[in-house]
């Protein structure tokens, strides 16, 4: 019977946004090779930086790309018209200053998420899995110090505003209002909070998770502080997308972060496997902040693979992609 039921879902239709990203990319990946049905949704179908796309297994028959904008709420109607579920992915990550953050990151973060809760609403859509992010979880001063953070933690907006960080401040609106809207209207509503994502590029563009490696590599990176951060595979990411999304007991949020690791343990660890790039050094000591914790996510089924593995097929990527000759 449970072999019947996931046959019967791998047959679905499912809708997925900013299907040209970096996560995206390998969620229509995985999507697809599962039996899945996509409709994908870009900015312009015909872009070269979608071509990737199309060259997928089972792409040709399964992927259905459509032109869309978070912003225009009948052309995201349009993309999840027969869908049983939906992934929201888009949303805009900056790689530099943001000179007017709520025009470019806070209203097509927050108003882009309502439109596609609405479109659900309206098609009765049965599951939707908006991937929010680790920013949305780890601002919070209030935060008992040494306490480890889980899902009931949440960035401060107003701690996001006086420190102007916008991006936190656009997830965690973004996200707040996701829950709201679907207690309100009776939506199945799961949400991903990914921590910094790294692992082998598939799309064109660069992301802002890539640009953070490959700045390492090239000793280009701005912050000289020996900062912890919360790395993820993009490809255990998209195992979670699909897990929140298949597992019926899924609800709530997920906080979606494998490895903790300070940049000097990150650099050494590069320099232990590439030993001829530019790392930054002179790194000076700060306070480490939280740890944070996926025991919530590990509990439904959820693995994720070692850090070198990951580190190791995002380098030869990037070599792969001509991102490492200058």
């Amino acid at each position: 019977m449970e072999e019947e039921a996931r046959a019967i879902k791998k047959g679905s239709r499912v809708c997925l946004t900013g299907a040209g990203g970096f996560v995206a990319s390998w969620l229509v990946k995985l999507l697809l090779s599962h039996g899945y049905h996509v409709h994908a949704t870009v900015r312009d179908p015909c872009d070269k930086k979608n071509s990737h796309l199309k060259k997928l297994e089972n792409a040709m028959e399964n992927l259905q790309l459509f032109k869309a904008d978070l912003l225009d709420y009948d052309s995201i109607l349009a993309a999840a018209a027969g869908c049983e579920g939906v992934f929201h992915v888009a949303s805009p990550v900056p790689t530099t200053k943001v000179p007017n953050p709520e025009v470019e990151l806070i209203s097509p973060a927050v108003t882009g998420t309502q439109n596609v809760l609405k479109a659900c609403s309206t098609l009765r859509v049965k599951r939707v899995v908006v991937v929010s992010s680790g920013a949305a979880v780890i601002l919070n001063p209030h935060w008992p110090k040494g306490k480890v953070m889980d899902e009931e933690c949440w960035s401060d907006p107003e701690h996001c505003r006086m420190t102007e960080n916008w991006y936190c401040l656009s997830k965690t609106l973004a996200e707040a209002d996701t829950f709201k809207y679907a207690k309100e209207n009776d939506l199945d509503v799961v949400t991903v909070c990914p921590s910094m994502v790294l692992g082998p590029i598939m799309q064109p563009t660069l992301n802002a998770s890539t640009l953070f490696l490959i700045n390492i590599l090239k000793g280009l990176r701005e912050s000289k502080e020996n900062s912890l951060y919360h790395t993820v595979d993009v490809r255990d990411v998209a195992d979670a997308l699909l897990l929140v999304y298949e597992k019926p007991e899924a609800s709530g949020r997920y906080i979606c972060a494998s490895h903790p690791i300070k940049i000097r343990e990150l650099i050494d660890t590069l320099r232990s496997i590439y030993p001829n790039y530019n790392y930054p050094n002179n790194l000076t000591e700060v306070d480490y902040g939280h740890l944070v914790s996926s025991e919530k996510l590990k509990k439904l089924g959820w693995k994720c693979r070692p850090l070198k593995e990951t580190l190791v097929d995002s380098v030869e990527s990037y070599k792969e992609a001509g991102l490492l000759n200058n």
